[in-house]
């Protein structure tokens, strides 16, 4: 009876979890897949759906425009090592005894948690081509020419990429921070008493333990960079010349603007079953490097 009562407890507290996990998650996701083989458009009503089978997927792989929109999304992977590289740099000096050490961690944690509307207003005026600091800068220092940013489809994708590194050092940051506390300061005592040096014992001791750490980071990271969306649909929408167009934002141009739900479906399909692999192989790697 005893047993009975503590398994109904428990799922009277996991019930709301799972629920929103079946209804926002689960159940869409099947929607998604069966949506992937039909032609529709979901303003037209459901009577208007048409069975197409792998159409929708054999169209995805001729169109040059999805190709462009997935090569950058995987050149956006440069963002992941970029960023978590930056983070523990900082976090290793902040995580010394250094002055106004919390104030530190809120300026780099602030952009992380502003509006993305805001993020992009700023850094829009700061890359400005004809007017913007940055560009009047690098003028006062001999560069005639200097980079357009986001108005030149040879620099869009940068200029976002460097946001995108601004934006997320915040959250590796503290991410950092708190694995760099936990490291026992036995194993760095040990490591002086064998006489190894500020860079060994990085590479030997804070390394190896924060590799658990950086294998969150690296598959929450790679997840998130698929999922670029907000900053590109305020700073560029894809332009110029879809040089910022990834997945997600054409994803989004076909289902919301050009109303064609089933191929738009084919494409969230593809990009689910090429993140899961990634991360399957994520995981299958960090068997040789993860240190637990």
């Amino acid at each position: 009876m005893k047993t009975w009562k503590e398994s109904a407890t428990g799922y009277i507290f996991i019930g709301p979890m799972m629920l929103g996990v079946v209804v926002l998650t689960i159940i869409p996701l099947i929607a998604t897949i069966l949506l992937s083989l039909v032609d529709w458009n979901f303003v037209s009503g459901l009577n208007q759906m048409k069975f197409v089978g792998l159409d929708n997927f054999i169209r995805l792989f001729n169109d040059d425009t999805f190709f462009t929109a997935f090569k950058n999304n995987i050149l956006l992977l440069i963002v992941v090592p970029a960023t978590m590289l930056f983070s523990l740099l900082i976090a290793i000096v902040l995580n010394k005894k250094v002055f106004f050490k919390d104030a530190f961690k809120v300026i780099y944690f602030m952009p992380y948690i502003s509006s993305i509307v805001a993020v992009a207003a700023v850094w829009r005026v700061l890359m400005h081509p004809t007017y913007g600091p940055l560009n009047e800068f690098l003028k006062s220092i001999g560069i005639d020419n200097p980079p357009l940013w986001l108005a030149d489809s040879d620099f869009a994708l940068l200029s976002v990429m460097i946001i995108m590194v601004w934006v997320q050092i915040g959250y590796n940051l503290i991410i950092y921070i708190a694995a760099l506390q936990n490291i026992p300061k036995d194993l760095y005592e040990a490591a002086n008493i064998d006489g190894a040096s500020a860079w060994e014992q990085f590479r030997n001791v804070t390394v190896p333990m924060l590799s658990p750490t950086s294998f969150f980071l690296l598959v929450t990271g790679v997840i998130s960079s698929f999922k670029a969306f907000d900053l590109i649909a305020v700073l560029t929408q894809g332009g110029p010349s879809d040089s910022t167009s990834v997945i997600v934002y054409y994803l989004y141009e076909t289902a919301f603007i050009n109303l064609k739900s089933g191929y738009s479906s084919a494409m969230a399909v593809v990009l689910l079953a090429f993140v899961l692999l990634l991360t399957v192989f994520q995981w299958l790697g960090q068997k040789k490097w993860v240190n637990y």
